[in-house]
């Protein structure tokens, strides 16, 4: 269990990270999300112990952080964004070498964690030929080397191709049913796929923190529309659209062979489909499309962290 109480982080008169309270349990799969430089970095180099806190206490299952570094630092395995591997070595003495390191076996840790990251193709490769997804795959075997509680990945998808996405997602997934998982991403939909839980910092300050559903319903209020349609003007489609209960704007852009395409913004919790389909036919209309479109998490975050400085 990590607990964080009234933290701050502060380098000079700079307040980085300013009074942040959390607590993630056992277990969890929890989105760390924020503008550059809100403080998203600085609170996990506070976590796994990198940095002290200049104000507050952290925990790691009861334990502080800054009085029982070797202990708590035993529990975390820390990825940041940009792994430091030694581009001369091979992987597989790479990896032997952060086992002795760590005082772990080589013979027993480097097939299990070859197995579990993916990297049997690549061990006798030297580490700077390696692909960016393979070099994140390193990272994790190292961060994974001694079997820690608690993993920490800082942007573990930056700079890959939609391929390498796919397996470095799904292998975070399935380490995540076995262990505590911080993520720290700008990737909105990496969020909404791998995390049960989202916690948002903007400007230093703790803005958000709760599943993603929960979030999704309590900041979520936009409802949207879409509809395409054709057999009438412009005019005649948005005075009448305009007319319906529960429509609060109708924007129409250019029509696509004689296709109108209609955005319409409703009030909170209004459906109104069944009123738009019985005018498209009392109309005559034809109706080529309608769906219904909430705010996506990427929406929530903008509106929640709207204004911050950047840091």
């Amino acid at each position: 269990m990590i607990e964080l109480e009234h933290v701050s982080r502060k380098f000079g008169t700079f307040r980085a990270v300013d009074d942040i309270s959390f607590s993630i349990q056992t277990g969890e799969i929890v989105g760390l999300l924020g503008p550059n430089g809100a403080g998203k970095t600085t609170t996990m180099r506070m976590i796994s112990g990198f940095l002290e806190p200049s104000e507050g206490l952290i925990r790691i299952d009861g334990m502080d952080v800054t009085e029982y570094q070797v202990e708590t630092k035993k529990k975390i395995g820390y990825m940041p964004e940009s792994a430091p591997l030694y581009g001369e070595m091979l992987v597989a003495d790479y990896l032997e070498y952060v086992a002795k390191m760590q005082g772990q076996d080589p013979a027993v840790k480097l097939p299990l964690l070859c197995e579990t990251c993916g990297l049997k193709e690549v061990m006798h490769k030297n580490i700077s030929e390696l692909s960016r997804g393979n070099r994140q795959r390193v990272g994790l075997a190292h961060a994974l080397m001694s079997d820690p509680e608690i993993l920490i990945l800082d942007e573990p998808t930056g700079g890959l191709d939609p391929n390498q996405v796919s397996e470095v997602r799904a292998l975070i997934k399935k380490i995540g049913e076995t262990k505590t998982v911080i993520i720290s991403t700008h990737i909105l939909s990496e969020v909404e796929m791998l995390c049960n839980r989202v916690i948002i910092i903007s400007d230093g300050r703790k803005v958000a923190d709760s599943s993603t559903q929960s979030l999704m319903d309590s900041y979520g209020h936009s409802i949207r529309i879409k509809m395409e349609v054709s057999g009438c003007s412009v005019d005649e489609l948005k005075n009448a659209v305009l007319k319906l209960d529960g429509v609060a704007s109708c924007n129409i852009g250019v029509a696509e062979d004689n296709i109108h395409s209609v955005n319409i913004g409703v009030n909170k919790n209004a459906d109104i489909r069944p009123n738009l389909a019985s005018l498209v036919v009392s109309s005559g209309w034809k109706l080529y499309g309608l769906e219904m479109q909430k705010d996506s998490l990427e929406d929530v975050f903008r509106n929640l962290t709207a204004g911050g400085e950047e840091k």
